[in-house]
């Protein structure tokens, strides 16, 4: 019996390459869109692994994003049949090492991917030669292709891209308030995204725009 990929997997559709500051990344960001067969992206903080993958599959028409940090709720067999994507991005790739009836079944997809010369993007928390792993073929095959780590931003850059999702969501952030979630918020762009989130539906209940005083009431600072 085939597997049924789950349907409820949906992309953030707040992840572009538009609102991703580059810098120290921009050849990763060209490298991704290429037509590179494989691609390994690792860092071992949150800086943005996510966000690139979901983006570059918003670019495509046939692709599929995995999060593997959920594969509680799935089975190995959701690798089947993947290659009848043209572009299959899987995210947080260490979270199958160790297992060993996952670790054969992406090791197949990969060969299978790799066959019919379909595009891959595997994301991961450390580099391919140091994830946990024990199958050595596909240990093998993840060291394969171009491997790039993800570069995170500095508090000048971290500004920028909160400005780039304020836009985004339709509400202006001042630097100052920007500064002052930085300096007293998770400093990690997701944490700082999702805060972001929850004071904009704040501030649309409340009809107040989203200035420090503001942050300080909702955040309890």
């Amino acid at each position: 019996m085939a597997y049924q990929i789950p349907l409820d997997i949906k992309l953030n559709a707040t992840a572009t390459f538009d609102n991703f500051v580059a810098n120290q990344n921009e050849q990763l960001v060209d490298l991704m869109q290429s037509e590179e067969p494989f691609v390994y992206l690792w860092a071992t903080k949150a800086v943005g692994k996510s966000h690139l993958l979901q983006a570059l599959c918003q670019t495509h028409n046939n692709a599929i994003y995995l999060p593997l940090q959920e594969i509680d709720l799935w089975q190995p067999q959701i690798f089947a049949g993947l290659e009848s994507f043209d572009l299959i991005c899987l995210d947080d790739v260490e979270k199958i090492a160790g297992l060993p009836d996952w670790e054969q079944a992406l090791f197949n997809m990969f060969n299978r991917v790799r066959d019919n010369h379909k595009k891959l993007r595997i994301s991961g928390n450390v580099s391919a030669t140091q994830l946990a792993i024990k199958l050595k073929d596909l240990l093998s095959r993840l060291s394969w292709g171009v491997s790039v780590q993800v570069h995170g931003l500095d508090d000048n850059e971290k500004v920028i891209a909160l400005s780039k999702r304020a836009e985004q969501k339709g509400f202006k952030l001042s630097d100052d308030a920007s500064h002052f979630l930085l300096k007293n918020c998770p400093r990690d762009m997701q944490s700082l995204f999702n805060i972001l989130e929850k004071l904009d539906d704040a501030s649309l209940q409340a009809q107040r725009r989203i200035t420090i005083p503001f942050i300080k009431k909702q955040l309890g600072i």
